[in-house]
């Protein structure tokens, strides 16, 4: 059995650069991987996901094109071979610029999966055959989630999509069923609405993107409404069924009674959950919660000493920027001193719908229900010189303020690049500056941080 100094599990976006530093520290490590290098978010989530919007913006603006004074001869078609391929070739570059470096820097690449035998001992049965056993002083798990799918009758017997598949389409889909108006159904019904698709959510909550405020996912319906996108809301799938010729049928229930929706693709978005089931966990001593992750202090150390968890297996926000701060956490502990945690840390993200939703910070909601003293203030995009001059005015930005500070507490932007947005004010919380530092503050005119003077002015009105 060959013994290594670390054993990382899973290719994600802690465990790539924790693999590279312990590496390049003289450590002696094996990442054991059993599909693709970087992870979900390089190869079926986020960069993948991004190039595709980036193609439906495209589409977007060439269908707008007289709006501006640009002639188009003919209609705005597409190519989702094209499409494909844009989005394939991105996530090659990617996942083999990872791998490269990996192995540059002397990491090992076991390609297989993994499970325990023991507390420091793993087996792992190798894709191409057989098993081979290894040991390590330190295990690090990073092995992230799959996508869900919901208990919901006949829908094992239907062709469904997930976020993975839908993006091998080579073709738009007439009509694409959504099941689930979180983040990923939000920005997977967006895009293919401008793909040309006919485009229906069914969404169990009160509005989408429940998480968020309400007057946020109220604006993001009224958006996609306007373009064209069918919303069901507080309405539960009850069954699917699937005709020859690929045809599904939903079985809804909804406020209004019961009713049937008929489309040509189904897309799976009702959450993920953890890949923890075939890793053995019991056998290193270790437990799951009650979904399946995996339990872990706010140094990333589980339950069993010399074992961390990192990145979306041990719950919390999964983001992959949040998963990389995972591994800052575990290099400061390992290589700095002590004393990095978790406890307490920003976390910024954008839903890259069209427009983007960017947020930073606490929402109305988590405010009042920490008991936390705060002003608020709005302002539509509207009434943003930038997003005028681009005809891009749908949405608006809002701020939390602390009374007694003026420090910032929290801000969303639904609006054109509202995550860029969002990152400006985020740096502005980092530095500790007040509202104040905003509104007086000078900013190029006219860019959107510009607008940060107008909507911070509001608090003293």
């Amino acid at each position: 059995m060959e013994h290594y100094d670390a054993i990382i599990i899973g290719s994600g976006q802690s465990g790539n650069p924790l693999a590279v530093k312990l590496a390049v520290s003289g450590w002696n490590v094996a990442l054991v991987e059993k599909e693709h290098i970087g992870g979900s978010c390089v190869n079926v989530g986020c960069s993948p996901t991004k190039t595709m919007v980036a193609s439906a913006r495209a589409a977007y603006v060439a269908g707008r094109a007289a709006d501006y004074g640009v002639s188009i001869d003919g209609s705005v078609g597409m190519d989702m071979r094209r499409v494909r391929e844009r989005k394939r070739a991105i996530v090659d570059s990617f996942s083999g610029g990872d791998q490269a470096k990996l192995e540059r820097k002397g990491v090992r690449i076991i390609w297989g999966e993994a499970g325990f035998t023991g507390p420091r001992e793993i087996e792992v049965a190798l894709n191409d055959g057989g098993t081979e056993r290894i040991s390590g002083d330190k295990i690090f798990i990073d092995t992230g989630t799959r996508p869900a799918i919901p208990e919901i009758d006949g829908l094992d017997r239907c062709a469904i999509h997930d976020n993975a598949t839908i993006m091998e389409l080579s073709s738009v889909p007439e009509h694409l069923l959504v099941i689930g108006g979180g983040y990923i159904g939000v920005e997977f019904a967006g895009m293919f609405r401008r793909f040309g698709a006919k485009v229906t959510i069914v969404h169990n909550c009160e509005y989408l993107l429940c998480r968020e405020d309400q007057d946020v996912g109220e604006a993001i319906q009224d958006i996609f409404r306007e373009d064209g996108i069918e919303i069901m809301l507080n309405a539960r799938t009850s069954s699917a069924t699937q005709d020859a010729d690929g045809t599904v049928h939903l079985a809804v229930t909804t406020p209004d009674g019961e009713k049937t929706i008929t489309g040509s693709h189904l897309l799976i978005s009702a959450g993920r959950i953890p890949n923890t089931d075939m890793l053995n966990l019991e056998t290193a001593g270790l437990k799951v919660d009650d979904r399946g992750f995996i339990p872990t202090n706010d140094r990333l150390e589980t339950a069993v000493p010399g074992i961390y968890a990192m990145g979306d297996v041990k719950g919390g926000p999964a983001f992959t920027h949040i998963s990389y701060d995972d591994y800052r956490v575990i290099r400061d502990n390992l290589f700095g001193g002590g004393g990095a945690s978790i406890t307490d840390r920003m976390v910024p993200y954008v839903v890259f719908m069209d427009p983007q939703l960017g947020r930073i910070g606490l929402s109305e909601v988590a405010a009042a229900e920490a008991g936390v003293e705060f002003n608020v203030v709005k302002m539509p995009m509207a009434y943003v010189a930038r997003a005028i001059e681009m005809d891009e005015t749908r949405g608006f930005m809002k701020a939390l303020v602390d009374p007694d500070s003026g420090k910032i507490l929290g801000f969303s932007c639904l609006g054109m690049e509202g995550g860029e947005l969002m990152a400006v004010v985020q740096v502005a919380m980092m530095g500790g500056l007040t509202y104040r530092d905003l509104r007086e503050g000078i900013f190029a005119h006219p860019t959107l941080a510009e607008s940060l003077n107008n909507l911070f002015s509001l608090v003293d009105q």
